[in-house]
């Protein structure tokens, strides 16, 4: 077995999106070759009303899938094919915009005004860029959570992970997301197939990702080559991208930790990417932009 080294530690950062809705962005609208199948990971969480109740009003995307995972507060959701339904805490949203859809997610906050999900973007390999949308809910209680002997505990999301199938399916990124809680001072080893590329984002607590067993660790952003100290702490906010080997490892801080396990197939596909939008080719996506003009971007109708 070979441990996976940490190839970059990075903070979210502010991001203002929607009708402007603040958010933390782990990652996205850069060089998606790192993450690939990915595209983005959005952190949305408030406290303040204000920051989030305008919402994410009508927008089309197009040749990606989204997975949007709650933790507190709703998200309300309406499509261009007739779905509308809500998700609250521990619920997923599952869309594949496919060939064209547009819609609205709306946050509401739980009794406290708090508010707290994730929106990852998966890309669509070009045989699947014009597919049928689809659309699907999967409530809290369906997700099924593994726990371990030392407490560690692991919402198995999409994928399947130690024996256990996550309800999410047929999503063509093939993604295992996992929502991963490890006690205070232990250390925890998971396995991820050699072949996909691999991220975690810590949202709680904090804790030491292992790297390879080199003499020094990787750099971490804004650390200068004279820099031998290994990456620090990986704390609130942070993503810890991985490259290549067969398994993770974490040693959990003082307050335990909580944390996003993401990997998926690389789609090694070329990216014509604006906004809600990505294809490609250069062409396909201004024909897309075109047929927004024109009214002829949704291709499909019914429910998903």
């Amino acid at each position: 077995m070979s441990i996976r080294p940490v190839k970059r530690l990075i903070k979210a950062k502010p991001a203002l999106e929607g009708a402007g809705v603040r958010l933390r962005r782990a990652f996205g609208f850069d060089n998606p070759t790192d993450f690939d199948p990915f595209l983005l990971l959005d952190d949305l969480r408030n406290d303040r009303p204000e920051d989030y109740l305008a919402g994410f009003p009508w927008h089309p995307h197009r040749g990606i899938e989204t997975i949007t995972y709650v933790l507190a507060g709703t998200v309300d959701h309406g499509d261009s094919i007739g779905n509308q339904g809500t998700i609250g805490a521990g619920d997923v949203q599952w869309m594949t915009a496919g060939s064209g859809i547009i819609h609205q997610e709306m946050p509401k906050g739980d009794r406290d005004g708090r508010m707290h999900g994730f929106q990852l973007w998966a890309n669509l390999p070009s045989s699947l860029k014009m597919t049928a949308p689809r659309y699907q809910e999967v409530k809290s209680p369906d997700i099924p959570e593994v726990t371990e002997d030392d407490g560690t505990a692991v919402r198995v999301v999409c994928g399947k992970f130690w024996g256990t199938a996550g309800p999410v399916d047929g999503v063509a990124a093939d993604p295992i997301y996992l929502d991963v809680s490890v006690p205070p001072g232990k250390r925890r080893t998971l396995p991820v197939e050699t072949t996909r590329h691999a991220f975690a984002y810590v949202f709680a607590g904090s804790g030491k990702f292992c790297n390879a067993s080199g003499p020094l660790a990787v750099p971490t952003e804004g650390v200068g080559w004279w820099d031998m100290e290994p990456p620090a702490l990986a704390d609130n906010r942070s993503l810890v991208l991985f490259d290549r080997g067969d398994e993770v490892t974490v040693e959990a801080g003082e307050q335990g930790i909580r944390f996003l396990l993401v990997s998926g197939k690389p789609l090694e596909e070329p990216v014509a990417w604006y906004g809600p939008i990505v294809m490609n080719t250069q062409q396909e996506l201004r024909l897309a932009f075109e047929e927004l003009q024109r009214g002829t971007f949704l291709k499909h109708e019914g429910r998903g």
